[in-house]
């Protein structure tokens, strides 16, 4: 029986969220700029790797109003995901995070994003390949730019990270809502292989490290 769960947990370990999104319906994203804020909240915009679990981890953070899962980076105007795919567009990956600053800080989104992915290895981040997958923070002014940055500098020379951080830091250009089948998505689809398998794990640490913090 345990060498048959183990190989059940090997096979799904294998399986990557592209895998899992390429068959379902897809619809034409529209475009955000980088400016657009309706509740009058700030807005943070993050990538690293898979949407569904970086979506799924801030969703449940206090002060956090909204999360949109996205594309950004790239040069290509309203991408589609399988145009995503090809690692041609130069987009990456990416949430908005609308938040309330009186609430939750800059500097504690930084803390989370980095505590719940890999910055150290690049366009990777387990069995999800390629430069939509970047670790990337897109700053929307320059306070944003040197925080991100003087954050990645104090935690470079903590030693808490064995290998080199790769996270780009970049200007926000212009932010495209994925399809509609990708917002929500862990919440919607909590049993399904990748989500139990990847997103799940992420979240629960989330839970864990982060108790004063969870909505």
């Amino acid at each position: 029986m345990k060498t048959i769960i183990t190989l059940i947990l090997f096979t799904y370990s294998l399986i990557s969220c592209s895998q899992n999104k390429v068959n379902s319906t897809k619809t034409q994203p529209k475009t955000i700029m980088e400016n657009n804020n309706t509740n009058n909240n700030a807005i943070a915009t993050f990538g690293g790797g898979c949407f569904w679990c970086t979506e799924a981890v801030f969703q449940r953070m206090k002060g956090v109003d909204t999360v949109i899962s996205g594309y950004s980076g790239g040069k290509t105007n309203n991408p589609t995901y399988k145009e995503i795919c090809t690692g041609t567009t130069g987009h990456a990956e990416v949430i908005q995070i609308h938040y309330n600053p009186a609430e939750v800080t800059f500097e504690d989104l930084l803390e989370v994003f980095f505590n719940t992915h890999d910055p150290t290895t690049l366009n990777r981040q387990g069995n999800d390949v390629g430069t939509q997958y970047r670790s990337v923070i897109f700053f929307n002014n320059e306070t944003e730019k040197e925080t991100a940055v003087a954050y990645i500098k104090q935690l470079s020379g903590s030693g808490i990270f064995s290998s080199p951080i790769v996270t780009e830091v970049s200007p926000l250009g212009k932010f495209y809502p994925a399809e509609d089948y990708h917002q929500n998505y862990f919440n919607q689809n909590g049993n399904q292989p990748y989500c139990s398998y990847v997103v799940r794990p992420k979240v629960e640490k989330f839970e864990k490290l982060y108790k004063n913090k969870l909505k």
